[in-house]
């Protein structure tokens, strides 16, 4: 047999050993192979994941995700995509995981696992400056909200009795409310204070905040191959936890610490009709500059 020959066996077997190897590792498996985790997010959804002054794509979940790709030894690849194309995008297989805020419920872990949270958030209620008639959840019950379709805040809304209306940005949603098209809409405290933080002269308030911090975690295919992957995500979190990557993450982009259970958000005093000055001074001065491009709905 020729060196020749010999040389090109012995590369068939070394792919076909690795391929071998990859396959029993499972999903972790074949995307350290690949050297890359495609992860799916919106990017306009600030300042969780959306485009900064310059185009690049950044926010607390953006550099959470790429800490995560690190501790795999991988890249972070992400793969942009409307809210209700995240999901389908990760049960299709083309996305690994999502980094998009995205809270913990029932009916997402029946087809889904999930990660340990590595956000804990409130959920605001937000009506216009000079609406007296919606000062509770259960004032809700026939009226109008704005959310993103098949997002928690939607599925919240039409649980106390209101007739939920699509949009796709959170932009969208705050004309909606200011233009009297909608009555209210519900999102993450901590994204309402930013959106008032770029907009502060915005005639909407916070009348209300749910009592429990909702978990914010990474959604994985559920099922044995996406185990070790789990696994291993989880084990990233829990490091960057204890090393303060996720305090100094979170300081960075909300202006307070919502990685931990008891999270500087929870604390947050309850708004009774907070006024929109009031409002955005609430997250400090360590938000993002500027939100250059309309902010995305999510949850």
């Amino acid at each position: 047999m020729s060196k020749k020959i010999a040389s090109i066996l012995m590369a068939l077997l070394l792919a076909l050993s690795a391929a071998a190897f990859a396959e029993e590792a499972g999903q972790l498996g074949q995307i350290q192979a690949n050297g890359e985790i495609v992860v799916a997010t919106e990017g306009t959804w600030s300042p969780w994941t959306y485009h900064d002054e310059s185009g690049a794509l950044v926010g607390y979940d953006v550099e959470v995700a790429q800490a995560i790709a690190e501790k795999l030894g991988v890249t972070a690849t992400f793969a942009e995509t409307a809210w209700d194309g995240i999901f389908a995008g990760l049960s299709a297989g083309r996305f690994d995981i999502a980094a998009n805020g995205v809270e913990i419920t029932d009916e997402r872990a029946e087809t889904y696992d999930f990660s340990v949270p590595y956000g804990y958030i409130r959920t605001a209620l937000v009506v216009r400056g000079d609406n007296e008639d919606i000062t509770s959840f259960e004032d809700l019950a026939g009226r109008t909200t704005a959310n993103s379709i098949a997002s928690t805040y939607m599925t919240l809304a039409e649980s106390y009795g209101a007739e939920a209306v699509g949009v796709d940005t959170l932009d969208q949603t705050m004309e909606m409310v200011l233009s009297g098209r909608a009555d209210a809409t519900l999102n993450a405290e901590v994204s309402v204070y930013d959106y008032l933080r770029v907009h502060p002269d915005a005639n909407i308030k916070i009348v209300a905040l749910t009592d429990d911090a909702s978990q914010v975690a990474i959604p994985v295919r559920k099922g044995d191959d996406s185990a070790t992957l789990l696994a291993a995500i989880n084990e990233a979190i829990e490091e960057l936890r204890a090393d303060d990557t996720l305090t100094a993450l979170s300081e960075k982009y909300f202006g307070s610490d919502i990685s931990g259970a008891t999270s500087d958000a929870e604390e947050t005093a309850e708004p009774a009709g907070e006024t929109a000055e009031e409002a955005a001074d609430a997250t400090g001065e360590a938000a993002p500059a500027e939100e250059t491009e309309p902010a995305g709905e999510a949850g």
